[in-house]
This record gives structure tokens, C-alpha cells and sequence, in this order.
């Protein structure tokens, strides 16, 4: 991941701009240790920080056309640029980088390019010909991007709210799938889905067709120059990633320069749930397993640096970043700058547990589409922002603009839990992998009940959260919230807490608009809170608030750290999981 900052229509386009444009940019240098560059025009000017995966030698950025008439500056992988390249061979290229196609592609077809575009992408180009400017956001919002405003009257963008924050009167998030277009004065949508209207599908599920184009979105983001690996917790996801990713790595052009095993990472409290099951699903595979511990203090010491990293307040998002943050450290220190991760595959399908109650498929079609038009202010940006925040990438093969498309043209019939024909939630891509001649993984990890990364990593983590928050938050405090934050006023001392470090790094009423708010159970949006009236007395985030469904629910009426099977309490096994794990 880079990181990038732009600025169009400075009033002030003196050396002291510059100077303060660079000292914004620096901001960003976690996210691109490897080199700076800077492209004043008049008064624009567009900054770059880079971490370089492909063409480490000649893809510094700024990019250029032939000319240097059309500038842009790029946070993100092109995985179809070899194949975009084919299409623009009256043109001459600089370097090998991925992201110079988009330079040459708005010369050739202005701005309707984008959605040629196969990959993960931020971008702000200026046309200097005309003092034209463009920026844009991939379709799901993997990278991210935000947007501003001056009293000046100038435009900003960047890959992080910090670099903005304190220049800008008004800032938003950029809108995942949009172009803004200075000719055109506003922001538009480029993707347009089929799902995205959504309307129910009807197409029927064909396991084969799910799983080689999963195969061919882990296959495209093997391109890299640089040692890589994936994050490995063990539960369905990422050990399907690892998997395809173990399966291809020998056919990989990555292989020639790193060999052909693949190195996974997994993160968690000793003795947690994902650390074991990473450990076997590695041995499986024969990866080259790297397992990392952190402590419950340690991961409280990191909270205020994980929270002014990731930009916000939100509970579970800040629960499955510091363990996130804390590994990718790690992860940097062996020399990796780039891994495949598991994300969105839970909005895809269906995976939260929450999803057994769906009352029928069509609201369980609109929830998978809701939640992934909102991935960009959850799990899009903890995975990219946590890793970043050491100069990791993190790429995530789920969220492949073919597959996802694949996927939600499914008739949601075929995703519903259903426990009297077997099927346990995802069932239509485990199924999809279980192979009996050649398989891909042990049945009991094919079918391991899903875990939250903020469970999986050891129930005591969030435990420890909430008695630190205790500690921390009085009664009066948390009686007193609406008066402090009116807006997305915190109900548990945990998110008061987690809101007070977030306000002292960025205090602007803009930047608390960027947070997503309202109900949520086990990650549901708040319309799904309403499919079981015992959801709405236990409103939290975490996999084990859905009770009737989780092995290690919360009990109704017992504390979360009274349930907590770290400490060998004693569990209520609900009902409805009964019947469905019978599969494993």
C-alpha cells in the first residue's frame, strides 16, 4: 500500500505550500517507506509515499504520460495491466509499474477507463492541459481514500483522513465505485453491478464455477516483486486463500525469485483458537508457519497508536485491528511487505453468525448486498489501515470484481443455513472446495464454525477490553455520553473509551462523520438486529452475542467474562448449532 495526497486550486502556491504539502505527506510514510515524489503544477500539487511491490526499481511515482502533460499519483495493484497494456501499444511506457496503464488509458479513452480497471486502486490524475482533474476509488473500497475541502477553495485528497484532517473545513469518506470529475463538478458511480440494484437472483449454484473463479482471484494477486505471504487464523477463509495460494505458488512468476513455499502468519493470545487451528491447517499445507503471541496488556498498550492508524471508533473494528496491527509489526520484520487475506467472504455468503435467523432470502440477499456496500468502513479498512500502518499490503482475493459477482448471482436459496439438509453457513463455497480426490483442506476445517478474528485470537481479548474500559469510564461518564458525543453517542464504556482516544487525534465534527453508527449484533447491520427480539437486549459485536447459535454464545443474563471459555467456565451449547455443526 502507498499513500498519496492531492491538491488542486491553492490560493497559496508559494514555497511555504510546498513545504506544507510535503510535511502532510510525510504523514503517510508508513504506508510508503520505500520513496517520496511530488509534482507541483501551478497551484496543484500531488504527493506520493510508496511501498514498492512490483517494479521496485524504475515505478517510482508520480506517473507520467509520454509528455508529462497528464500526471498521476496511485495507492493500490493493477492486476490486468499486462493484459491493458496489449491495448495501448501506440504508447510508449517509462517504467514496469502496474499503475502506469492509467496514465495512458485517460489519453485513450478519458474518463470511462475505470472500470477497465481490474484491481484494487485509489488514484488522483490531473490533466494539465486543461488543469483537469479526476480521482477515483476501486469498486469495494479495499484501498481507501478520502476527500476535502478548503476555505480556500481548494479540493484535497488522500489515503488517510490525518493528512487532511487539519487543512480541510469538510472532509468525507471517498465513495467506494466513484469517480469525481472536476469537469463535471461531483462525484459519480463507475461500478454498476448487477447485485448492486438488490434484486434477487435466481441463477442456480455451480460449485465448479465458484471455485475456479476463486482459484483464478487468489492466481491474479500472486503478482508481485517482493517476498510475500497470507494470514493464515485457520478458519474457512483464509485457509482457502492458503490453500489455492499453496496450490499455484510453484506455477507463479513469484516462485522464480522466493521459491515455491508459501510462509503464513498467524496471531493470537496463547492457548486461542485460531492459533491451533492455523498451526494444523499450515501442517496440512506445508507452509512455512510463522505464529506470533501478544498479551491482553499488550495489545491495551497499542490502543491509542491502533486507533489513530485505523481513523476509527468503531467497537469490533477497533477489537480485530490491534491484534492485527500488533502481527503485521511482526510480519514487517521478516522482510514480508505483502500478504493475501480472507476479507469479505462473510459478505458475500452470508458468514456471520447472525445469518441463521434470516427470515428468508430475500432479506438475506439485501443484508449480503448491504453489508458489502459498507466493507469500505469495516473490515476493508482494518485490513488495509492495520497493515499499513507498518508498510504491509494486504491484498484480498474474495473481493475480486469477477467473483463477487460470480458469488452474488447466486439464488440466495443456496446460501441459507439450513440444518435439516446439512448445511451450515457458507455452505456453498465449502462445498465448493470439498474435493474428495484431490482436497484442499481436512473436512473439520472445511466446516469449522465461523469465529470472528476478534474471537479467534482468544476470548479473553475482548474480556480484557471491556474490564479495561471499567476501568477507565466511570458510571457518570457513560450517564453524561449524550451531552459529549450527540452524534453516534457510545452505549458501553468500551466505545466511550475507544471515542475519547479517537477525539483527542481527531476532533473536527467531520471526522466523527466518518464512523458508521447504530445496533449491531455478531456484525449485523441494525435491520438485522430485528430478525430475534433476544439480539436487541445483547447488543454486541462480537460472534458470541448470537445467541441460539454460536457454540460459545454469551448466556442471556451472564457477563461476557463469566462465559468465557478461556477461563473454563461453563458454556450453554444453543440449540440451533446443534443440528448444524453435525456435518463436521
Amino acid at each position: 500500500m502507498c499513500g498519496i495526497l492531492a491538491v488542486f486550486g491553492c490560493t497559496d502556491n508559494s514555497q511555504a505550500k510546498r513545504s506544507r504539502i510535503i510535511e502532510l505527506s510525510r504523514r503517510l510514510r508508513h504506508r510508503g517507506p520505500d520513496w517520496s515524489g511530488l509534482h507541483c503544477h501551478e497551484d496543484c500539487y500531488l504527493a506520493h509515499q510508496r511501498l514498492a511491490i512490483v517494479d521496485p526499481t524504475s515505478g517510482d511515482q508520480p506517473l507520467y504520460n509520454e509528455d508529462k502533460t497528464v500526471i498521476v499519483t496511485v495507492n493500490g495493484e493493477i492486476y490486468n495491466h499486462k493484459q491493458l497494456r496489449e491495448k495501448l501499444k501506440s504508447h510508449q511506457f517509462r517504467t514496469g509499474s502496474d499503475c502506469e496503464v492509467i496514465a495512458h488509458l485517460y489519453e485513450e479513452y478519458g474518463e470511462s477507463f475505470v472500470d477497465m480497471l481490474d484491481g484494487m486502486f485509489s488514484f488522483v490524475l490531473l490533466d494539465t492541459r486543461d488543469k483537469s482533474f479526476i480521482a477515483a476509488r476501486d469498486a469495494i473500497g479495499i484501498t481507501p481514500l478520502y476527500i476535502g475541502w478548503g476555505l480556500d477553495g481548494s479540493v484535497w485528497f488522500a489515503s488517510e483522513m490525518k493528512a487532511l484532517s487539519d487543512d480541510c473545513e469538510r472532509f468525507m469518506s471517498f465513495l467506494p465505485g466513484h469517480i469525481y470529475s472536476s469537469k463535471q463538478g461531483g462525484l459519480r458511480r463507475w461500478y454498476n453491478p448487477p447485485w448492486y440494484s438488490e434484486s434477487i437472483p435466481s441463477t442456480r449454484y455451480d460449485p465448479i464455477l465458484l471455485r475456479e473463479n476463486f482459484e483464478k482471484a487468489v492466481v491474479k494477486r500472486l503478482m508481485t516483486d517482493v517476498p510475500f505471504g497470507v494470514l493464515l487464523s485457520g478458519g474457512l477463509d483464509s485457509s482457502l486463500v492458503a490453500a489455492v495460494a499453496g496450490r499455484y505458488m510453484a506455477e507463479s512468476e513469484a516462485a522464480c525469485q522466493w521459491g515455491s513455499q508459501l510462509h503464513t502468519f498467524c496471531v493470537g493470545l496463547k492457548g486461542s483458537p485460531d492459533l491451533k487451528a492455523a498451526r494444523e491447517v499450515a501442517d496440512y499445507l506445508g507452509t512455512r508457519h510463522h505464529e506470533f503471541h501478544f498479551t491482553v496488556q499488550e495489545g491495551i498498550d497499542a490502543l491509542e497508536e491502533v486507533i489513530y492508524h485505523i481513523e476509527t471508533y468503531d467497537v469490533t473494528t477497533v477489537r480485530a485491528s490491534t491484534p492485527m496491527f500488533l502481527m503485521s509489526r511482526k510480519i514487517k520484520s521478516l522482510g514480508v511487505k505483502m500478504v493475501l487475506s480472507g476479507e469479505g467472504s462473510d459478505e458475500i455468503f452470508g458468514g456471520y453468525l447472525y445469518f441463521h435467523k434470516a427470515p428468508n432470502k430475500e432479506e438475506f440477499h439485501r443484508e449480503t448486498c448491504q453489508k458489502i456496500k459498507a466493507l469500505h468502513l469495516y473490515d476493508c479498512l482494518r485490513a488495509n489501515k492495520s497493515t499499513s500502518a507498518w508498510g504491509v499490503e494486504a491484498r484480498v482475493p474474495f473481493l475480486d470484481k469477477e467473483f463477487i459477482n460470480v458469488a452474488m448471482n447466486i439464488d440466495p436459496e443456496w446460501k441459507m443455513v439450513r440444518p435439516d439438509l446439512g448445511r451450515i453457513e457458507k455452505w456453498i463455497l465449502r462445498n465448493a472446495f470439498d474435493d474428495e480426490q484431490n482436497p484442499y483442506l481436512p473436512k473439520h476445517i472445511l466446516y469449522r464454525q465461523k469465529e470472528q478474528f476478534s474471537d479467534g485470537v482468544g476470548y479473553s481479548w475482548i474480556d480484557g477490553l471491556k474490564d479495561h474500559a471499567n476501568d477507565q469510564v466511570t458510571d457518570a461518564m457513560l450517564t453524561h455520553a449524550s451531552f459529549i458525543y450527540p452524534e453516534n453517542t457510545p452505549t458501553t464504556k468500551e466505545a466511550y473509551y475507544y471515542r475519547a482516544i479517537f477525539e483527542k487525534f481527531f476532533p473536527k465534527n467531520a471526522a466523527r462523520s466518518t464512523v458508521p453508527g447504530g445496533p449491531s449484533v455478531a456484525c449485523s447491520t441494525a435491520k438485522a438486529v430485528e430478525w430475534d427480539a433476544v439480539w436487541s437486549k445483547n447488543p454486541d459485536p462480537s460472534g458470541r452475542a448470537a445467541l441460539g447459535v454460536h457454540a460459545a454464545a454469551y448466556e442471556e443474563g451472564v457477563d461476557a467474562k463469566n462465559a468465557n471459555p478461556m477461563n473454563g467456565s461453563p458454556q450453554k451449547f444453543q440449540g440451533s448449532v446443534e443440528k448444524t455443526t453435525a456435518v463436521v
